[in-house]
């Protein structure tokens, strides 16, 4: 797959954070008196921006009810800092050969620009990336907002990079404009719901993923 860029998702994609994600969201409305939620519906909405995840987990919230949510997210997810442990094995790896052969690297993620910053240099990953958009400076997925404003940076078509991620979000908005997309299973959705987005590939191991990438 030549491409000129890849551009990544974050979170359950390169980052082991889903279960941390689903915990946090869980602590923060159960405390406030919100019903606790199945894990599932909690893991679901991972890949969205905090207002969109909000209310399709408790709809009809109220801007002060959800910023009050938001506030206990943020004090529980901040608690844990993102380590390059928390990386998945081998993707670092994969970063630094992408850069290696000359392809450009980004992130669209669904987290806050406060959130990543602080993840992609506690991660040791910061170094790979030449830019990121984040659900709070732009619209949230599936809009292909976010890759329409990564393509533009970089110059390019949409056939010309690949979205990569692990939820059907992501390979959602990256189908709306006509850019391949790549599915990776370690995350959120699985085989039947990404395979939805006509995506290139859906990869089981990042040994796959580096296969289908040509690396």
């Amino acid at each position: 797959m030549q491409v000129k860029v890849v551009i990544f998702d974050w979170d359950g994609t390169l980052v082991d954070s889903v279960d941390h994600i689903a915990d946090s969201l869980h602590q923060a409305a159960t405390e406030l008196g919100y019903p606790a939620l199945e894990r599932e519906a909690y893991r679901d909405i991972i890949g969205l921006g905090m207002v969109e995840a909000l209310e399709a987990l408790y709809p009809g919230l109220s801007r002060e009810e959800m910023n009050a949510i938001r506030d206990g997210y943020a004090r529980y997810f901040f608690a844990k800092v993102t380590t390059p442990q928390n990386v998945f094995d081998g993707m670092a790896d994969v970063l630094a050969d992408l850069r290696r052969a000359g392809r450009g690297c980004a992130v669209a993620t669904g987290k806050s620009r406060r959130g990543l910053d602080g993840a992609l240099h506690s991660s040791g990953l910061a170094a790979h990336f030449d830019h990121t958009r984040c659900a709070d400076e732009t619209r949230s997925k599936p809009d292909p907002a976010m890759l329409q404003e990564l393509i533009g940076v970089y110059g390019i078509r949409p056939e010309e990079a690949v979205m990569i991620g692990d939820t059907r979000y992501d390979l959602e908005m990256a189908q709306r404009i006509g850019m391949p997309a790549i599915g990776v299973e370690w995350g959120v959705h699985k085989r039947d719901v990404l395979g939805r987005y006509d995506p290139h590939a859906i990869v089981e191991s990042v040994a796959d993923l580096r296969d289908v990438l040509g690396l």
